[in-house]
């Protein structure tokens, strides 16, 4: 901790090295909100009988996106766009194939849990270190992200005894790809005072509490988080 607090007092804001790193980790989660607004969109169709709150969450999401892109224009950063829809790309693939197909347990997976949880782990490790004006947009969007993971905790452990084995496939599927887009940001994460480490642990404790809700045992989360480490 004294480290990161050591690092954080270093952080020059409106250094090139700095506004270098936060045109990528900035474009990241603009387009992760993006993503997360219309995969909203398509499960509201996929549960009809959801159809108003999930487009209700969809529009949050919107509205995240604007306070996100508020933060770059702060700083006076053009967020890479196009590196961030490369980095979404499997998760975004693997979410558009699971709606053609009418799974809805893995598109609820990947979107309500993975993408939820680590927006939210990287929100809480991106706080403390952020400047002033990002701090206040992000604190209030790590609220409505806990709403939005509760969404897919719910619903899935109503159906948890039909959904488990498709959970337990789309786990096996994606939980990889989210280590590999935590490596990809490491350094640039690093050059502004995010440990990945911290990151990693923030995700698991998230992602297992999810789990956890949703009805798998502690031996099962210990099982499928292994396939994530094996990919790290």
């Amino acid at each position: 901790m004294q480290q990161l607090a050591d690092q954080f007092k270093e952080l020059d804001f409106k250094s090139e090295t700095y506004k270098d790193a936060y045109s990528r980790i900035n474009a990241i989660v603009i387009e992760g909100e993006q993503e997360a607004h219309e995969n909203y969109i398509t499960l509201a169709q996929l549960l009809p009988e959801s159809h108003d709150e999930l487009i209700r969450l969809s529009k949050m999401e919107s509205r995240h996106k604007k306070g996100f892109e508020a933060c770059g224009r702060n700083l006076q950063v053009t967020p890479d766009l196009q590196f961030a829809k490369e980095f979404f790309s499997g998760l975004h693939q693997n979410f558009q194939a699971a709606a053609a197909a009418g799974k809805v347990v893995t598109c609820l997976l990947i979107q309500s849990l993975i993408i939820e949880c680590f927006a939210i782990a990287a929100y809480n490790i991106y706080i403390p270190v952020a400047d002033d004006f990002a701090r206040k947009i992000t604190e209030g969007v790590v609220k409505d992200e806990y709403s939005h993971l509760n969404f897919g905790e719910v619903w899935l452990k109503e159906h948890f005894t039909e959904a488990k084995a498709e959970l337990e496939l789309a786990n096996r599927q994606n939980l990889p790809i989210v280590w590999r887009m935590l490596n990809q940001v490491a350094d640039d994460a690093q050059t502004m005072a995010m440990e990945k480490d911290a990151l990693v642990e923030d995700f698991m404790i998230q992602y297992g509490e999810a789990l956890s809700n949703i009805g798998f045992t502690t031996r099962d989360i210990m099982r499928l988080s292994a396939y994530g480490l094996i990919a790290a």
